[in-house]
């Protein structure tokens, strides 16, 4: 193997190192006297068992060193699941986000949940159709009713939790240098108030991103008051900046927030051509990283696609974002090849040949 890959076992044999690396200075991340390791962008992967997700999360963030030390000094937290849609069968499932909200909570941070669905049936999406939009009336009901249908409303209000449109409301704008084709983007105004984003991405394939992942997930973050719904006049703009797929709008978001945890939901995963198209396949798996690029890359490795094959993670590295390779990576709990599969791919399409019939027509 060209990176390490520890076991649970292996890992609490050896004396985790975030706390003594705390009291020591000497280490960050890691195992005690392995001072290399500290240096390599920590995932951790953990199977579900006995379909009891709660537990697999929990694992996956000790792994990371504990809830304390993933979210150290971050003190207002945002969860983005992936609520595409109002369909379960292609969005983050609520326990995933429910442990990680009472883990936060324990820990003494304020949690919030946030999200901008791209559709939903009787709101832009009508017979077969849909529509970009940027009016607010349609987009608070629409976002309002995904919540709805998939659970989210009764789950926030029991546990206290703010839950964020983030389609309309107070924007500011965020400025990031070196854009690929968003030098500036306006932004929910929540999501410069908080200390730390986390993304919780269902894992799936997707017919322009090639998977939609912890980075992918941040198109939602792009406020359909302002760009309009289904993100069309995002994917126009960059697509005219050259992007390839849908990377350079995902790559200039994530510059522009505070993305800092990645837990990938692939309790249920999509393959095919997702992101809602695809087959559903069980795979019962928990990916975690501080580090979203690298998460991302063990997530991808873990559906059966290499690095160089999804442009998202080229032009990351472009950006400067690491790791470089995969082998700047340390995978904590259980390897890749005991979890993975071959993914059926999706048939990948660019933007301009989709874009004259998805999405074009406006709803005002």
């Amino acid at each position: 193997m060209t990176h390490r890959e520890l076991s649970r076992r292996d890992f609490l044999k050896a004396g985790i190192g975030a706390s003594l690396g705390a009291a020591t200075g000497t280490l960050t991340l890691g195992l005690a006297g392995w001072p290399s390791i500290a240096e390599k962008a920590v995932v951790s992967v953990v199977k579900i068992k006995k379909d009891k997700i709660g537990i697999a999360v929990e694992e996956a963030i000790d792994l990371l060193g504990g809830i304390k030390t993933v979210a150290k000094g971050k003190e207002r937290i945002m969860l983005k699941p992936n609520l595409v849609a109002e369909s379960l069968d292609s969005t983050t499932k609520r326990e995933v986000i429910k442990t990680l909200s009472q883990l936060m909570k324990a820990s003494g941070k304020e949690v919030l949940i946030g999200e901008g669905s791209a559709a939903a049936g009787g709101f832009n999406a009508k017979q077969g159709e849909v529509y970009r939009t940027k009016n607010e009336a349609i987009l608070n009901g629409m976002q309002q009713y995904v919540f709805d249908q998939l659970g989210y409303t009764e789950m926030a209000q029991s546990m206290h939790i703010p839950l964020i449109n983030l389609h309309s409301g107070e924007m500011v704008e965020v400025s990031v240098p070196g854009a690929f084709s968003f030098d500036k983007i306006t932004l929910h105004r929540s999501l410069t108030d908080i200390d730390l984003l986390c993304s919780v991405p269902m894992m799936k394939t997707h017919v322009l991103a090639g998977v939609t992942l912890g980075m992918k997930n941040l198109i939602g973050l792009y406020p359909g008051s302002i760009y309009g719904s289904v993100r069309a006049g995002v994917h126009d703009k960059a697509a005219k900046a050259g992007s390839h797929g849908v990377a350079f709008e995902i790559v200039d978001m994530v510059r522009a927030n505070k993305l800092g945890l990645v837990v990938v939901d692939g309790s249920t995963a999509m393959e095919g051509n997702g992101p809602t198209e695809g087959s559903l396949v069980k795979m019962g798996v928990i990916v975690a990283g501080t580090n979203p690029l690298a998460t991302d890359m063990v997530a991808a490795r873990i559906m059966g696609f290499k690095t160089n094959e999804i442009p998202t993670f080229t032009y990351a590295q472009r950006a400067g974002m690491k790791p470089s390779s995969f082998d700047e990576i340390e995978v904590r709990g259980e390897r890749i090849s005991n979890v993975g599969r071959m993914f059926k791919k999706p048939a990948v399409v660019s933007w301009e040949s989709i874009s004259p019939v998805w999405g074009v027509k406006e709803m005002q």
